[in-house]
């Protein structure tokens, strides 16, 4: 019997033997990445089933890359895994690209079901962020297709305009300093700002700060 070939990316070495050693039973692990540049030249060279990757890798980071990849090969299935819970950061994820989101505290008891369900096309979304994610929707339906600032993305763009750095806005928003940075550049993407001044002054357009 033919077995699906899974290639992981992690930075933490020991994490992604250990994942591996976890899938080894059921699916082929075809390569091992530690950052995303070394991602997309392996997954292109090998060409897996599945693609399970880390957020926060160095060189490209787990965005950059899962979107890159996505394009280069369409029939790829991705799988986010990942300390982070930012509710918003796995929407752009799923939305975009990913089949998959979980989180590596619960990965032992969810990795080989998640692989299993987006091998038959499905989604797997662990259920802590997808709870949050439902909770948003029913409260924002169509929030989606509204050109405007999230929240989460409203806090981090009034205390980055009030001249926090982005350690001290993730300290204040009890995040991390990568997950501020995802918002920051997310923010500046989706609404052409090129430089800290463009956002300085879209943050008193839109009212986040006070221009005085």
């Amino acid at each position: 019997m033919v077995r699906s070939r899974i290639l992981l990316a992690d930075d933490h070495i020991l994490v992604a033997e250990a994942f591996k050693k976890l899938l080894e039973p059921e699916f082929e692990v075809v390569g091992i990445a530690n950052d995303g540049r070394s991602l997309i030249d392996l997954a292109l060279q090998v060409k897996p089933d599945v693609i399970v990757l880390d957020i926060a890798m160095p060189l490209m980071n787990g965005m950059g890359a899962g979107r890159q990849l996505k394009n280069a090969l369409p029939h790829a299935r991705f799988i986010v895994l990942t300390m982070n819970e930012d509710a918003e950061m796995a929407a752009e994820a799923t939305r975009y690209w990913a089949s998959g989101y979980l989180l590596k505290k619960s990965a032992a008891l969810e990795l080989t079901k998640a692989i299993r369900e987006v091998l038959k096309g499905k989604s797997y979304i662990t259920p802590k962020v997808a709870q949050v994610l439902l909770e948003q929707f029913i409260r924002k339906p169509g929030q989606e297709h509204i050109r405007g600032l999230t929240p989460r993305q409203r806090e981090v763009l009034q205390l980055l305009a009030d001249g926090r750095t982005m350690k001290q806005a993730a300290d204040l928003l009890h995040v991390t300093a990568r997950t501020v940075a995802f918002h920051k550049y997310r923010i500046m993407e989706e609404f052409g700002l090129k430089t800290n001044s463009d956002l300085v002054r879209f943050a008193i357009r839109e009212h986040v700060i006070s221009a005085s």
